[in-house]
């Protein structure tokens, strides 16, 4: 079921947040829902984040599948104990890896296993050595650090933390990883892992990768770069709140249990 406010326009969000959240509420709470799959970006959802009651994810949770802005429902279902999927939206760029990956997370109990890369794709770099074990958490770096002071404030201690993004400066993305860090957010964490930075307005002269690499070297934990998710076609699904291995030497993100359970 699409429900209405996806053809609905109030200013640059899908309808007004009374609409989005009714649409968003329904979703979740209809027993004939068998998963709540997101079909763009999600601008807008922080605004109604703190009326969303997630009472049935906490007694029989169903897929909730999405991205980007969507980052907010992530840190809320991580909060509740339940596993959520970071993955790409239909109404964005599906090839077939990104199907691929996304039928294997979402359609088997099996552990997806590494995350894999396609022709084309750049190599994950090791950023700090080493090898790391915990729980997935995480998703967008500025939803994460819009979340910083409020009372969903995310916490990483014991996980290992994916971030991605998109259309951010360099000095943006700076800002935030140190916000983050001044928020007390790697405090504990197992490992980094960090997908695709794309887009960003400086060009050729982007210095995203140089701000990645020294902060990953200066918080000392093992951490990798360039993984198969974020706003890039090849968008890896990645159930977060399963367990997962970061093996910085060989660079890979390995899922180490299946996210989903047959009914």
């Amino acid at each position: 079921m699409v429900y209405p406010s996806a053809t609905r326009r109030t200013g640059y969000l899908a309808g007004t947040d009374e609409e989005r959240l009714a649409d968003l509420q329904g979703a979740f709470d209809d027993p004939k829902t068998d998963g709540v799959w997101t079909l763009r970006g999600g601008y807008g959802t922080l605004r109604i984040l703190d009326r969303l009651k997630l009472a049935r994810q906490r007694k029989d949770p169903i897929p909730f599948i999405g991205f980007s802005d969507h980052t907010t429902i992530h840190v809320r279902h991580a909060a509740i104990g339940v596993i959520s999927f970071h993955g790409p939206h239909p109404g964005a760029a599906f090839p077939p890896e990104t199907e691929e990956s996304f039928r294997s997370v979402l359609f088997s109990e099996d552990p997806p296993g590494v995350l894999p890369r396609r022709s084309g794709d750049p190599s994950p770099r090791t950023l700090v050595p080493g090898r790391a074990e915990g729980p997935l958490f995480g998703g967008n770096l500025a939803l994460l650090a819009a979340l910083c002071g409020s009372r969903d404030a995310p916490n990483a201690r014991r996980r290992i933390l994916i971030l991605e993004d998109a259309g951010e400066p360099a000095y943006r993305v700076d800002r935030m990883l140190v916000q983050l860090e001044r928020a007390g957010v790697f405090e504990g964490a197992a490992g980094l892992a960090f997908g695709r930075f794309t887009g960003s307005p400086d060009g050729q002269d982007d210095r995203t990768p140089q701000v990645i690499d020294e902060f990953a070297l200066r918080l000392g934990i093992p951490a990798v770069a360039d993984l198969p998710f974020g706003h890039v076609d090849h968008n890896c699904t990645i159930p977060l709140g399963v367990r997962a291995l970061l093996d910085s030497h060989a660079a890979t993100l390995s899922i180490l249990e299946g996210g989903v359970k047959a009914s």
